[in-house]
């Protein structure tokens, strides 16, 4: 089965995001796939490259950057919530003439027609948030 995930809220607004992570990695190696995972609202929280939470607390964004690099998932952050929330890619901070770079590895940034696409590719599209 072929999934695309949509996540919502911040890592610690809820334990939304940790329960779409534990899904993926549950999914994956019941050997599904996930086509995508599209970080809307403020979800997009989890693609911060300078979060630091406490050593003691989850960092969220390096177990999602992780994920990309395991497993190849695509990690794509809505550019408008992006933005909105002050997240940057190189490439747009450079078109916005600011000096940011916040996009942690293994999200890139990009439009809701990438969300439209992971809908209909996929088998089942599941929110979380």
């Amino acid at each position: 089965m072929k999934f695309a995930i949509q996540v919502n809220t911040s890592p610690y607004q809820s334990n939304a995001g940790q329960t779409a992570y534990r899904f993926i990695n549950a999914a994956l190696a019941q050997r599904h796939q996930v086509f995508r995972v599209f970080f809307y609202h403020d979800g997009v929280y989890h693609a911060f490259k300078y979060a630091t939470p406490p050593d003691d607390e989850l960092q969220f964004n390096a177990q999602w950057s992780a994920l990309a690099r395991r497993s190849q998932v695509d990690l794509v952050v809505c550019i408008s919530a992006a933005q909105r929330r002050g997240l940057l890619c190189s490439d747009e901070a450079r078109r916005q003439g600011k000096q940011d770079d916040d996009l942690a590895e293994g999200f890139r940034i990009s439009g809701l027609g990438q969300l439209v696409e992971a809908t209909l590719e996929a088998d089942r599209f599941i929110v979380f948030g």
